[in-house]
């Protein structure tokens, strides 16, 4: 157990009983460039951890404690406590702080199915007609939401396009015209210019704990195209692909594109659930998870589950996709890091994109790979990639460099975090049907789960001709039902001045077409 400070102050190490390889009583960096205090704090305690030198049930120091042995505010303490708990590494009870039991997972998933794993399925051949077979495949990825103009009020994915600091970007793009020759107007790197890709790099490793170099990073168009990657790289079609359901549509996209076999896996407050028999009897060759801020639910995937996952993909050999949305717009606490710099070589590949931290016309996103699939990738890349848009690259490049880009952040992030508060108040006071609110404190939406009474699909379909764009939550599922029911509510791109008037007319909107469907409640 570890002692809570009732006495006189005494060394941190004296307080924890752990051994630690930096130690825990060392002072913080306090040097220009250095982590912040709280994540400099968090990042300690989070690897004595993992590392097993704070063993589970283990109580941590007060708050007062350990602050006064960092000399930090109570607040930085309190703030990296509060992100290990968020992230699951410790539970907080009326007795203090204590650390979370990781291993109970673990061991299942390293044990589990000590028979051999049966071979994923292999396609099964296809019509004559080559025409038929696109068409069939077509079908599967035809879309489920009605296209809807960006300035629409509630439409979800949309960051507040009126406060980029268009000025500032303007002259980023001036200075890469004006520094680069002619000979940038030719195809670059197929992995991406050299500077962005160290600038993503390091930008991971201090804002995300990702462990990479810039040689495992690759510049994309956008998530999109880092999904249909990792589909075309790492399959054959036929194979087996989990993803999570309600989910991100785009990623089913791109697995029907690659003829895989895709399972729904359900998600509940941890994130993706998966039983030790479906990896038993469904062993899948690829994951789709968005462990960060799950899309469209919100659910934060606890630090055991993120473990037991690693270790289970390990033992079947499956690659994990990492979709790391909206996680910069954290709005309690620090940013969730990454499942890909929570092991050593864990088979993560990490997708990001810049269209919501800067806007989506830009096209630029980036997928890190493992170390191990760099040299083997390098080949099909540089064949399957042609480097353009490299002066846009550049820009970013200097952008990040320069500071602007974690400005803008932290500017964004002050903006969502008010508008969502907002919103959640609007709907506690507007909204009288009966409703759920759900998203977690992350992100530029609400999700808001509504009885099956009120189809959510009719009603966004009404909406768009007041002026409302909410995507229906069962267009997410791909098992529609009642359980799958209700509104997704962007607040990005929309005044928070705005939102009981537009709150107001969606209630209307939404008992009007009950009434209408069940008669008058």
């Amino acid at each position: 157990m570890v002692p809570r400070r009732t006495g006189p102050r005494r060394p941190l190490t004296a307080m924890l009983h752990a051994p630690d390889p930096v130690p825990l009583d060392a002072p913080l960096l306090r040097t220009p460039g250095a982590a912040p205090l709280q994540r400099q704090l968090h990042q300690r305690f989070k690897a004595a951890i993992l590392g097993g030198r704070l063993a589970p049930g283990s109580r941590l120091p007060g708050s007062r404690a350990l602050a006064e042995a960092y000399a930090v505010s109570r607040n930085t303490v309190t703030a990296a406590y509060e992100l290990l708990a968020a992230e699951g590494y410790v539970l907080p009870d009326r007795q203090g702080t204590r650390v979370a039991d990781l291993k109970p997972q673990i061991r299942r998933a390293t044990t589990t199915g000590s028979a051999s794993v049966p071979p994923s399925a292999r396609g099964r051949g296809g019509p004559a007609d080559p025409v038929q077979a696109m068409a069939r495949r077509l079908a599967r990825i035809q879309p489920t939401a009605v296209p809807a103009e960006a300035t629409l009020a509630f439409r979800p994915g949309v960051p507040a396009l009126s406060h980029f600091p268009i000025a500032a970007w303007r002259r980023a793009v001036d200075q890469a015209l004006r520094d680069s020759g002619p000979g940038t107007l030719g195809y670059g790197d197929p992995l991406g210019e050299p500077a962005l890709r160290t600038a993503i790099a390091q930008h991971l490793g201090m804002a995300r704990g990702a462990r990479c170099g810039p040689a495992q990073v690759l510049v994309t168009e956008g998530a999109q195209e880092a999904l249909l990657l990792c589909v075309r790289l790492l399959t054959n079609p036929g194979d087996r692909a989990w993803t999570e359901d309600p989910g991100y549509r785009g990623a089913k996209a791109a697995m029907f594109a690659g003829d895989l076999r895709i399972r729904p896996m359900p998600v509940d407050a941890e994130g993706l659930v998966a039983s030790d028999r479906d990896w038993l009897l469904r062993p899948p060759r690829l994951v789709y998870t968005t462990p960060s801020h799950q899309y469209p639910i919100g659910a934060v995937m606890s630090a055991a589950r993120r473990l037991a996952l690693i270790a289970h993909a390990r033992r079947v050999g499956a690659w994990i996709i990492e979709d790391d949305y909206d996680s910069e717009f954290r709005h309690a606490g620090e940013p969730i890091g990454s499942m890909q710099g929570l092991t050593d070589a864990a088979p993560v590949l990490y997708v990001g994109t810049f269209s919501k931290t800067m806007f989506p016309s830009l096209r630029l996103g980036f997928l890190v790979l493992p170390e191990a699939l760099v040299a083997r990738l390098q080949g099909p890349l540089a064949e399957l990639l042609r480097g353009g848009h490299r002066h846009e690259q550049l820009a970013m490049a200097a952008f990040m460099e320069s500071g602007q880009f974690g400005r803008h952040l932290g500017r964004m992030r002050r903006l969502y975090r008010g508008r969502q508060q907002a919103l959640r108040e609007a709907l506690g006071r507007q909204l009288r049907v009966p409703h759920v609110i759900e998203g977690g404190h992350s992100g530029l939406h609400l999700t808001v789960r509504l009885p099956s009474e009120y189809p959510d699909a009719r009603i966004a379909e009404a909406l768009r001709a007041h002026g409302l764009a909410p995507s229906p939550l069962s267009g997410f599922a791909m098992r529609p039902g009642s359980e799958h029911n209700g509104l997704v509510l962007g607040y990005g791109n929309t005044s928070a001045e705005l939102f009981e008037p537009l709150v107001r007319r969606l209630d209307k909107v939404i008992r009007q077409l009950r009434v209408a469907a069940d008669g008058p409640a």
